[in-house]
């Protein structure tokens, strides 16, 4: 069976690569990573493995080496910071991969947003303040359909998630603020979460970008808006209120 494992290595920390993910690269004969973005103690549990940059590989250049090592019945590897699923741009390969012959597995990752999240401290769902998570990216080269704009978006007042654009994060907070978010909602930056240089910035959306340009942060960062950063109240949860019954345990005492 020819077989290409596309592999999520988490967010940065070493520790957070998932057990699975960790034996299929110890083993792998050949890796194709997403350049500085892999650390390197990561790239080190690759034991034996040849070992491409993707940064330095146009997408002709990776399918090759990809199916043509796959078909050697090689270990095969395509290597992705956080979770492949998320702008990952592994459907492409794969469906290139299947006519050949050559099967895709992917095993996902713990992805950068949730890394993030835990460097802020926060519940990213908060009864009584939002139980929704938008999840997007600000347009530049790659277009968003029109109905997806932030300004859209920001009419749900969720809690808002921004891959790949900090450097477009004055047009993000006006486009945010145009949607409906007010000017003193909470905003958070985070640069390469739960690496050794994580930096960690808060403020709202007045004054998060003057913070964000002063640390001069423009790329390999999450940005998250919404109230659940800093929320002036919230409701506590429902699960395992003295009131509420489920299938595991009776209510202490009736509503």
């Amino acid at each position: 069976m020819h077989k290409v494992y596309f592999v999520g290595c988490g967010p940065g920390d070493p520790d957070l690569i998932t057990v699975k993910a960790k034996k299929i690269i110890q083993k792998a004969d050949v890796v194709v990573y997403s350049g500085s973005l892999i650390p390197t103690p990561i790239l080190n549990f690759c034991k034996k493995a040849k070992l491409h940059d993707a940064s330095k590989l146009v997408r002709e250049e990776i399918f090759e080496i990809l199916k043509n090592n796959a078909k050697k019945n090689k270990i095969v590897v395509r290597l992705h910071d956080g979770d492949p699923s998320i702008y990952g741009a592994i459907k492409e390969q794969i469906d290139n991969l299947q006519p050949e012959g050559v099967e895709s597995e992917v095993v996902p990752g713990v992805t950068s947003f949730l890394a993030s999240a835990a460097a802020l401290g926060i519940q990213l769902t908060l009864p009584g303040v939002t139980q929704t998570m938008i999840i997007t990216r600000a347009e530049s080269r790659t277009k968003v359909p029109k109905e997806e704009r932030i300004s859209e978006l920001a009419k749900h007042k969720a809690t808002m998630i921004f891959y790949l654009s900090v450097h477009l994060l004055s047009e993000i907070v006006k486009q945010a603020i145009d949607g409906g978010y007010t000017t003193s909602t909470p905003a958070a930056v985070v640069y390469r979460a739960s690496w050794g240089d994580q930096k960690i910035i808060t403020g709202t959306l007045t004054d998060i970008t003057k913070k964000v340009r002063d640390e001069k942060i423009t790329r390999t960062a999450i940005v998250i808006i919404g109230d659940v950063i800093k929320p002036k109240s919230y409701e506590y949860s429902k699960l395992y209120d003295k009131t509420f019954s489920h299938g595991f345990r009776k209510a202490k005492i009736k509503s």
